[in-house]
């Protein structure tokens, strides 16, 4: 029997039932460590709005939720245990580091100074996959990746490296940040090309392009993608939602479906001090949260002829499939 790795321990795969691929109960930015005299982290508090997106989740039926949050972004397995034994959803949380220009890259490029870094990096990955993170047993159930806005820099090239190499040891997922839009066919290639199998291998954020040649350039590559960032609009590059809209459309009425999954990107509890929003980008994200999908963005695809049974595998059955490593039905 395949299994996956959550929080609380593996799970059969085909327990998973209906997933979000993205989505983050804390997250920080690298430097948030350092402003606790006002952005002092309050765990209570912390849980309290965690658990409510939990179960805001599960309303709609979500089983299990994958959270990627970096390890130098504020990841916590014990935070994301506790809100998984509260309310009983199924996290799979992540091993990995963000891209270089919004991670914590002195530290891995001080030991790239040192001639170890690349292998630093996958003794990292290793350890944390096998042995668990941190001496708390808690094993990752994917391995995060990252890329620059139009670049894979020789920074974030060592951790795909690594993860190629983990990967082929152990099996587990590597799921992926693009930045803005860009690199998904480049990202997707280079991780082939390192002997990565690209069954178990979903290429995030691609919904940040709404050219379907590119999405396509990715998909003919046998990798899953994700259209993991609807309610974050006019921001970070970000397209409008009516625009994810129409190029998933366009997607699925070309037969991809089976290669998509959908979610959010969605920060429950901000590391450090929120972030202030002026009233414009207040607005323009007032729908990014865990409920869009189902309450704005469903109804659309509805309208539009997607069936249920196209739905139900772009929030479940086709995420049975990347943690099962089956080869995604390519058109």
């Amino acid at each position: 029997m395949k299994t996956v790795e959550t929080v609380t321990g593996p799970i059969a795969v085909d327990q998973l039932g209906k997933t979000l691929i993205h989505e983050h109960f804390i997250f920080g930015y690298p430097g948030f460590q350092g402003d606790v005299t006002l952005g002092a982290f309050n765990e209570e508090e912390a849980l309290e709005a965690a658990i409510a997106a939990a179960r805001l989740m599960q309303s709609f039926g979500v089983r299990t939720v994958v959270d990627p949050t970096p390890n130098e972004c504020g990841r916590d397995p014990l935070f994301l245990k506790k809100v998984s034994e509260a309310t009983g959803l199924q996290i799979i949380c992540a091993s990995g580091y963000y891209f270089e220009g919004e991670g914590a890259a002195p530290y891995f490029r001080f030991r790239a100074g040192l001639g170890t870094a690349e292998e630093d990096i996958y003794e990292m990955f290793k350890t944390e996959i096998t042995k668990g993170i941190a001496g708390t047993g808690i094993k990752p159930g994917v391995i995060k990746l990252a890329s620059s806005k139009d670049q894979i820099t020789r920074y974030e090239k060592m951790f795909f490296r690594a993860a190629a190499r983990v990967q082929q040891e152990t099996g587990t997922v590597i799921l992926t940040h693009t930045q803005e839009g860009t690199m998904g066919p480049e990202q997707a290639k280079m991780l082939i090309e390192l002997g990565a199998d690209p069954s178990k291998i979903i290429i995030g954020h691609m919904c940040g392009n709404t050219d379907p040649d590119y999405h396509k350039a990715v998909l003919e590559q046998g990798v899953r993608i994700a259209f993991d960032r609807f309610g974050l609009q006019g921001s970070v590059g970000a397209p409008f939602d009516h625009e994810r809209v129409a190029t998933l459309l366009s997607l699925i009425q070309q037969g991809y479906e089976d290669q998509i999954l959908l979610a959010h990107d969605t920060v429950n509890v901000w590391l450090g001090r929120p972030p202030v929003m002026n009233e414009l980008v207040a607005k323009l994200v007032e729908n990014w949260h865990p409920g869009n999908v189902f309450e704005n963005i469903l109804p659309k695809l509805r309208e539009q002829g997607v069936t249920e049974t196209q739905i139900d595998k772009m929030l479940g059955g086709n995420a049975v499939g990347l943690f099962a490593g089956e080869p995604a039905k390519v058109k």
